[in-house]
Formats: C-alpha cells, structure tokens, sequence
C-alpha cells in the first residue's frame, strides 16, 4: 500500500470507528503513541486492536467526516505528517478536532504513530457525548 492508501484507509477506520481496519494497517510490532492528552502508548498490532475496539466501543460520539487538511512528506522516504480534521457529532453539537499524524510506514505498513490532537477539542467532545 502507498502512503496515500494507507492515509486513506486510516480515516476510513477512523470513521467506521473500526478497531480492526486500522490495526490491520499495522506492522506486527508497530507503535502507536499519544504524545499529547496522557494516554499510554499501544505497542503491537493486536495491543492497538485491542486499545482502540476499547476506546471507540465506549465513547459516545460519531466521527461524521475526516478531512485531510494536508500530507507533508519529509527528507525520510518513510515518514510522513498528516494533517486532518475530524467532525464529531457529540451530543447536539458538531465539533472539530484538529491534529496532526507522524507516520512513519515502512513495507507498505505503519510502523510507528505519533497522534497529536487538539486536547481541548477532545475535552469538549467528551463533554458533549456525556450530557
């Protein structure tokens, strides 16, 4: 798979909120890291499986759209950043996360995931999925 696929595939899991579609974009051993917002990181395929079948399983929100904004490529052939939008319905309000992915792919595979997103859009998405 490209980058470009694999970008792609990642919103699309993003939208389905399917655990199974984005950990099967995937390394065995990849890593997927949340530098900002205190989460552990989850290392390996099925550990990220696992993570995000929790996670989106338990949240009360729907990612109605998510809009790549832009794909930067680096001077390293396998590191890319994304940026994107994410439109939440939460509630009876729509909300927009921004943030940005460090991808690093290698084999047609993620291998590692640095996921930056707007904490206090994530607060008030969490907010508004509670009341």
């Amino acid at each position: 798979m490209s980058i470009e696929e694999i970008v792609t595939a990642y919103h699309a899991a993003m939208l389905h909120k399917s655990a199974d579609e984005l950990a099967d974009l995937y390394a065995e051993d990849g890593l997927h890291e949340f530098p900002f917002g205190g989460l552990a990181p989850y290392k390996g395929r099925e550990e990220i499986r696992a993570g995000y079948r929790a996670r989106w399983g338990a949240t009360a929100f729907e990612a109605q759209e998510v809009r790549r904004v832009s794909l930067y490529r680096t001077t390293d052939p396998e590191v890319v950043v994304v940026e994107q939008n994410v439109f939440v319905a939460a509630g009876d309000q729509r909300i927009t996360v921004p943030g940005l992915l460090v991808l690093r792919v290698r084999n047609g595979r993620i291998v590692h995931a640095r996921d930056y997103m707007d904490t206090s859009a994530v607060t008030q998405v969490r907010a508004a999925a509670a009341s």
